[in-house]
């Protein structure tokens, strides 16, 4: 009688626990489904790109977790005299090495078309080795921390290089590359947005603590990188371009001579290596378009380098009106945010109709901003410069990138996009060691991002129109 009267009591209990073990667990089931579902539609389930825009975001989750412990670390830490001094080295002893290893980055990985998956998994583990490393220097600001820092930026850009050569495989059907890349980048911003503030909460507990979490989702990030599709790593139909053919545009590299001067395989010199009477295609040879929307895409890559260093700076030492340090950095970076995120989804709604106007209308806008800025530099103007630095960014990405998908040939798509990443990217470099040197003076400052935006203008607008005046002999992207 007891056993029984106890055993109905305790069923209540039973059903009382089990009901709030699923109020508890239903938020994070329910989530976690309403992501599957919106990275799995429009076919991106089946063709393998749902997994990519998770593995993404789970890449910026982890690289946002370890710039926290970082800026927290080599920034905020120390007066601003010392804090520069501290970035400077930072610079050289990262960033100095990067601009020697970004070419090699792009033709190393094109060389692995079969090993793509293994490439970003070892990025991934390459990194959460990396934040332990760190995590035991990140208190002190030893030097360790710089080499350790500057193999992060390495694996980091490394990712990217393949992420981009990845995309085209897993395109669904009727999917177009600009929209691909727009899902893609939106998952980046949503994973930064998240993680960040959980980056700082853990960095109240100690400075080790974001590099621990970036750890953690880094290797998480490494088993998910398996988890593609296998025609990830197929290479098939795929050849090489180049950004600069070796001996004049289009050709190819001449056969090997022997000392009488004739070629070494006994075949006669041939002019340049052609398949079906086509010349080898590199990035210049398939059209004006890919080459200037490279050059404007350079000088948003080079701005943004510069004002996150510059603006770090200049607003710590002059705070916006009525703000403190942290807080006028976490404007300008709001900005930025919202306004990349706006980019990507206009990018996305435009679907890339006429990107040659698109990549020089942005630039022509981000140009009238910044000299906006530098007329009447202002609280205002810092964070409109900002904001539209990250919006014109994206769009002109996009707009590229559906340029390549039009112009480049299957067979060397691939390719280059990873070349002209590593291009990119290595103006990043340059316009954040200019932001560095810059002395802090607001003025100033936005005179040198009009000028780098001039500069840009300058070298690819024109191109750009007459390209688009002359249309493409291929088909637009849809």
């Amino acid at each position: 009688m007891a056993s029984a009267r106890s055993h109905d009591a305790s069923g209540p209990l039973r059903r009382t626990g089990r009901s709030i073990g699923h109020a508890l667990h239903t938020p994070f089931t329910g989530t976690a489904r309403g992501i599957r579902k919106a990275t799995h539609a429009h076919g991106a389930g089946e063709s393998g790109l749902g997994k990519l825009i998770e593995l993404h975001a789970v890449n910026g989750a982890g690289d946002v977790m370890i710039t926290v412990a970082l800026a927290s670390t080599v920034f905020f830490s120390v007066p601003t005299d010392q804090a520069r001094g501290r970035v400077a080295l930072y610079l050289a002893v990262t960033m100095a090495p990067f601009i020697l290893l970004a070419p090699v980055i792009g033709p190393l990985l094109d060389r692995l078309p079969h090993g793509r998956r293994a490439a970003m998994a070892g990025s991934m583990l390459a990194r959460a080795v990396l934040a332990l490393t760190m995590s035991g220097a990140v208190a002190t600001g030893g030097l360790e921390l710089y080499p350790a820092a500057l193999g992060v930026l390495v694996c980091s850009k490394a990712y990217g290089v393949v992420r981009s050569a990845v995309v085209p495989r897993l395109l669904p059907p009727r999917f177009s590359l600009v929209k691909a890349n727009s899902r893609v980048t939106l998952a980046g911003l949503l994973a930064t947005g998240v993680a960040a503030p959980i980056g700082a909460g853990l960095q109240t507990i100690g400075p080790p603590w974001p590099l621990y979490g970036a750890c953690a989702i880094f290797v998480g990030g490494a088993v998910l990188a398996f988890t593609l599709p296998h025609k990830v790593d197929s290479a098939k139909g795929e050849r090489k371009a180049h950004l600069v053919p070796p001996h004049g545009e289009g050709a190819a590299r001449p056969e090997p001579l022997r000392k009488n001067g004739t070629p070494r395989n006994g075949k006669k010199p041939a002019r340049a290596k052609e398949k079906n009477g086509e010349k080898r295609p590199g990035l210049r040879s398939v059209g004006p378009s890919v080459l200037h929307g490279l050059q404007a895409n350079a000088s948003h890559r080079a701005l943004s380098g510069f004002l996150i260093f510059f603006l770090a700076f200049l607003l710590r030492e002059h705070p916006l009106a009525g703000q403190s340090a942290a807080i006028s950095l976490g404007i300008v970076g709001v900005a930025a945010g919202v306004g990349n995120a706006l980019g990507t989804a206009v990018g996305s709604w435009l679907r890339a109709r006429g990107p040659e106007i698109i990549v020089a209308s942005v630039l022509g806008l981000a140009l009238g901003v910044a000299v906006l800025a530098a007329i009447f530099f202002s609280t205002v103007m810092v964070a409109a410069l900002a904001a539209m630095a990250g919006f014109t960014q994206a769009l002109s990405k996009l707009s590229l990138d559906a340029m390549i998908q039009r112009d480049v040939p299957e067979e060397v798509r691939t390719s280059a996009f990873a070349r002209s990443e590593t291009l990119l990217q290595m103006a990043w470099v340059a316009g954040g060691a200019v932001g560095i040197a810059l002395p802090l003076n607001g003025v100033l400052g936005m005179s040198v991002a009009a000028g780098i935006l001039a500069l840009g203008a300058a070298t690819s607008v024109r191109g750009l129109l007459g390209a688009a005046r002359r249309g493409s002999p291929h088909p637009r992207v849809a």
